[in-house]
């Protein structure tokens, strides 16, 4: 049977048909993947049968993995395996996995185990289209800059808010500090689009004031968070959703009331982000080398 791919949104998102994962991939079918990942951004494939070891085979039919997290554990006995679960925090901010290191995961995988009876989306916008909205000079000023990503710093909870459990979630989050400059504009390695590189690991754009980096940062962020450019995935039982982590961002929607939510995340190493004059980010602090290995 050959793929199939439903488009969803207008600039993001497809469903796949015709293929099943839980079995290995003709090169033909993992081509045909990718290009559908490069156009759409994001793929959803329905009633699929996978377990941790079923998810980790088809995710490295699209590079090498990279271990759970750079600071927080993995599944037990699954090191490449991260338990996304409610029960240990949620990751309810726009944000592109793991910006803080040099080479983030190039793709994400996501498969649903636990799902609760309503709410618990999943949020994924695509930051190429927010950067084709840009007006031209904020495109042009955007195109220069440079953005320090970090795993240390203020959540603006206030601190009521923050019981024990709380802060040794934080404490196990920063464990390794992490502190790395990124393009702004990424330029995206196989289709050379350009792309709003930000999220919420950005705090500071380089040369600039915290204050003067909240106000440009939050203007960018505004046309990445536009309704037009979102998928919003309401999770249904053996679901997985491969997403563009190098041009996407995403946000786990916390409206469930507390309800059991548990996904798994799977990620495929990627590569050191080139900005449009083809300068690469450069690391600041801390070592990700246990996390993830460089994609060619």
């Amino acid at each position: 049977m050959s793929i199939e791919i439903r488009k969803v949104t207008a600039h993001i998102g497809a469903q796949v048909l015709g293929v099943d994962i839980a079995q290995p991939l003709d090169a033909e079918q993992v081509a045909a993947v990718r290009e559908a990942l490069n156009v759409h951004k994001a793929l959803v494939f329905d009633d699929v049968r996978l377990d941790d070891e079923g998810q980790e085979a088809f995710a490295r039919q699209f590079g090498d993995l990279t271990t759970a997290h750079p600071t927080v554990p993995a599944v037990d006995g699954a090191p490449n395996v991260l338990p996304v679960d409610s029960e240990r925090g949620r990751a309810n901010h726009w944000h592109t996995d793991v910006t803080f290191v040099l080479n983030p995961p190039q793709a994400s995988t996501l498969r649903s185990l636990t799902l609760p009876p309503y709410g618990g989306e999943t949020l994924i916008t695509s930051s190429a289209a927010a950067y084709r909205q840009l007006p031209e000079p904020l495109r042009a000023l955007a195109d220069t800059l440079w953005a320090e990503h970090t795993n240390d710093y203020d959540y603006a909870v206030p601190d009521e808010e923050i019981d024990a459990e709380r802060a040794a979630q934080r404490a196990q989050f920063t464990s390794i500090r992490f502190r790395t400059v990124h393009p702004v504009v990424r330029v995206h390695p196989l289709t050379g689009e350009r792309g709003l590189f930000v999220g919420g690991f950005a705090q500071r754009i380089v040369g600039l004031s915290k204050d003067e980096s909240r106000r440009i940062l939050d203007l960018l962020q505004a046309y990445v968070t536009r309704p037009e450019n979102i998928l919003r995935h309401r999770w249904s039982p053996n679901q997985l959703v491969l997403f563009d982590n190098r041009i996407t961002q995403h946000y786990a929607v916390d409206n469930y009331d507390g309800l059991p939510r548990r996904l798994h995340r799977v990620t495929v190493a990627g590569d050191v982000p080139v900005g449009i004059e083809g300068k690469e980010s450069y690391s600041i602090e801390g070592d990700a080398s246990h996390y993830t290995p460089v994609a060619a």
